[in-house]
């Protein structure tokens, strides 16, 4: 744009307007050469003391973002008028420096609604929510008027701040002020309501409004999906004319955040064929969240494929939600090679633990922590999924020594974080590992808050040491929640200690704390393991007449169980007939378990049928049918139920042992000639069994279920995997040492006879978790008053 020179006999104002014309043509077309050779030709011709012509000046410099020409010019006017004040002050505020803006706003001789509303936008552009709500108020309080675009944006702090009785009392200056016609206004007032969680008030805001835009019902629309209410939002959008991008993506983005994805790949379908709008990152965020949380890994390439044939910037949002799509949907080779071609940076911290996940799940922990080490930032949560990663592949050293390195260098662990890494060791029942985590929590200060103190409590617990359980449980004192007692009633009922368990839960109960399904669980099953079945029955009818909660399988199970153990075969298979819900796998398979140890064929069968019709496959039906038959001396009818199960090719699954020693776990099988101390084990553990038989004890030849010779029988009993364990920890520990065995079944009468004999002939306490419970052998008896 060129700029002539005004002939002499223009007036004064006639210069100004045109140069003025001149400067909003510049502002327009973004030109700074323009707006200064206008600046330089004002000072020229003398115009730069007149304050229409400096205020457009003052405006252009504003606009094109020539922040220091801005200051020089205001610092330069003999005169200024609120326009001069608004402008200089709205471009500190936009700038972010709010501190120069309030000095500005606070030597405005009188602000107007311009200025006060320019203060709360920029409180606003940085997120300072309350300092915009507090501005506000001081404008009211002033008794300056708020325009449209002032209520806009204190509805918007009001929204993202929740506050609720302020946005109500913005609503009642609206209606005062008779803007609430206003649509941008009214829609304000909308999305305060719904953003702030009064569904009822924007229902009524949204019927009153008689113009409503897209926007209006774009924000219903959302709310309502958001609050689960996706019939009233499914129903809103079906009464849309035209629904745009933003429609279709509150409506796909509710159903996958409300856990239907099918439905929103439904609305997905929906919208590529009768829809004029075409997806957006959001659209295929939403999309590929959907795809990953059905691990449908088919369609999750096919909108892949679409994103390449469209030309979608697969970057940001879109890119770690199709890492996340590929990484839970078994695709997790595809997924690292995205993280190859497109880099580490922005890689969300959701993206990385999938990744992390999928690579745990194929047992390949390198790359992720390759991907890990090359993070830009990594917080927290991206901290303890390495670390819970390396510890569910069985890499506890690697997962300590990291946690160790996130106390020195990285953010420092929370609650929730010494959580998390405590549940990975209670669920591999290391507790040397554990103990060192609880020094950590100590030191932190974390120890006392209830996340860790629950997780301590059933880290102690299934590693064994119930004493050190119920320890941290006294520890946490008045902070027990509902959870912590449920662990703890949980604890006891697993180490045999059932009469504590009651006990506790009486208090529970005294005290007002309601138990839920859970609580119920545990009380149930510490009935189950001390034979307490009149008080097992009470709590039964307790749960579901006084605290109205629906027993699940989880509770008849235990029923079932409770009376089993008894001895109660008929009343339990009563039980299982009279259920209001169908009987599953773990129903008849506790009967059954009960007929095998109190040697009932006829009802063994009737289980073990049942059992089979649901699971086909289940070794343990078939073992436990011919374990059954052979403890009442019927060998050719538990024979043939044995070559059944070879014809069917059911593998039976084998008892195993296993002592973790100086952090390596050590497995034994029966008779197992693997181990390189073999020759010392077999050495200990016929020492062993000569010794306990002097003290009186006397082989359970019944326990081994074949038609063999005694002697063999004997040989076989003494080789059991538990004992080659107990054997080798003997050889491999301090004599003070407590011993800690754990057995994936159920330990036989036999080795619970034996192990007793050996806690007393070795001064040591024994204990070991089989797959129902703990046993604490000490001084030649058993925690479970040999009742399991």
């Amino acid at each position: 744009m060129g700029i002539t020179n005004p002939p002499c006999t223009t007036s004064y104002a006639s210069h100004s307007d045109l140069y003025a014309d001149v400067l909003q043509s510049a502002i327009k077309s973004r030109d700074p050469f323009v707006g200064r050779s206008v600046h330089a030709r004002i000072i020229k011709h003398g115009l730069h003391l007149g304050v229409f012509l400096m205020n457009n000046l003052l405006n252009f410099y504003a606009k094109t973002g020539s922040f220091s020409d801005v200051h020089r010019v205001f610092a330069e006017m003999p005169l200024k008028t609120i326009f001069s004040w608004n402008t200089i002050l709205s471009a500190y505020a936009k700038r972010g420096n709010l501190e120069a803006a309030q000095r500005v706003f606070d030597e405005i001789p009188e602000p107007d609604s311009v200025s006060w509303t320019s203060m709360i936008v920029g409180y606003n552009m940085l997120g300072r929510f309350d300092n915009a709500i507090h501005m506000f108020l001081r404008m009211i309080s002033c008794g300056v008027s708020p325009t449209q675009f002032t209520f806009t944006n204190v509805l918007a702090s009001c929204a993202a701040t929740e506050a609720l009785d302020i946005g109500r009392k913005v609503h009642s200056f609206i209606v005062k002020l008779g803007l609430f016609s206003v649509v941008p206004v009214a829609n304000s007032l909308l999305n305060m309501y719904a953003k702030s969680g009064d569904s009822v008030m924007a229902k009524v805001v949204f019927d009153r409004m008689r113009l409503k835009d897209k926007s209006t019902w774009n924000t219903m629309i959302s709310m309502h999906m958001h609050f689960g209410q996706l019939d009233l939002g499914l129903a809103l959008f079906q009464e849309m004319t035209d629904p745009d991008i933003v429609s279709w993506n509150s409506i796909i983005t509710g159903y996958t955040h409300q856990g239907h994805d099918v439905k929103a790949l439904e609305i997905f379908s929906l919208m590529l064929s009768s829809s004029s709008s075409k997806p957006d990152k959001y659209t295929l965020g939403s999309i590929l969240s959907a795809c990953a949380n059905l691990e449908n890994l088919k369609l999750g390439k096919q909108v892949h494929a679409y994103m390449v044939r469209a030309n979608i910037d697969i970057s940001g949002a879109v890119r770690n939600a199709l890492i996340l799509m590929y990484a839970k949907s078994g695709g997790i080779e595809i997924a690292h090679r995205i993280v190859d071609i497109t880099g580490i940076s922005n890689l969300d911290v959701i993206a990385f633990t999938s990744l992390l996940d999928g690579f745990v799940k194929i047992g390949d922990i390198n790359p992720a922590r390759d991907i890990f080490d090359s993070l830009e930032f990594r917080d927290i949560v991206a901290w303890t999924a390495m670390i819970v990663g390396y510890a569910q592949n069985g890499l506890l050293s690697d997962a300590l020594d990291l946690f160790r390195k996130m106390v020195r260098e990285g953010p420092k662990p929370n609650n929730y974080t010494l959580a998390a890494v405590l549940s990975v060791f209670s669920s591999l029942a290391s507790l040397d590992h554990g103990k060192q985590l609880h020094a950590t929590a100590i030191r932190l200060q974390e120890a006392s808050s209830i996340s860790v103190g629950n997780a301590l409590i059933t880290m102690y617990s299934r590693s064994g040491s119930i004493r050190d359980a119920r320890k941290v449980f006294k520890q946490i004192c008045s902070n027990k929640n509902k959870l912590t007692w449920t662990c703890m009633i949980i604890a006891l009922a697993q180490h045999g200690l059932g009469k504590d368990a009651v006990e506790l839960f009486d208090t529970m109960l005294k005290l007002d704390i309601e138990p839920d399904q859970i609580t119920y669980v545990g009380v149930l099953s510490a009935c189950s393991h001390v034979g307490l079945v009149q008080q097992g029955k009470s709590y039964f009818s307790l749960m579901k007449n006084v605290h109205h909660i629906e027993p699940t399988s989880s509770h008849y199970a235990c029923m079932i169980d409770l009376l089993g153990r008894a001895g109660l075969l008929e009343e339990a298979y009563h039980f299982i007939k009279n259920m209001p819900v169908e009987p599953d796998v773990i129903a008849w398979g506790s009967l059954l378990a009960s007929c095998r140890v109190h040697k009932n064929v006829d009802l063994a069968k009737v289980a073990a049928e049942n059992l089979l019709l649901l699971d086909p496959n289940n070794s343990g039906a078939y073992s436990a049918l011919a374990n059954t038959l052979s403890a009442c001396g019927r060998w050719k009818d538990a024979a043939m139920i044995r070559k059944s199960m070879k014809d069917r090719a059911v593998k039976k699954e084998q008892g195993i042992s296993w002592v973790q020693i100086q952090n390596k776990v050590h497995i034994f099988g029966v008779e197992d000639g693997l181990h390189p101390q073999r020759d010392a084990i077999y050495r200990m553990i016929s020492k062993i069994w000569m010794e306990i038989k002097k003290m009186g004890f006397i082989p359970d030849t019944d326990s081994v279920l074949h038609d063999l010779d005694q002697e063999v029988k004997e040989q076989i009993l003494r080789h059991h995997s538990e004992k080659l364990a107990i054997a080798f920890a003997l050889l491999n520990t301090p004599g003070y040492a407590t011993l800690r065995i754990m057995k994936n079944l159920r330990v036989c009468n036999d080795c619970h006879s034996a192990i007793k004999y050996i806690s007393k002939l070795v001064g040591r306490e024994i204990i070991v978790r089989d797959s129902t419970r703990f046993h604490h052998f000490k001084d030649g008896s058993c925690s479970c008053q040999d009742y399991w």
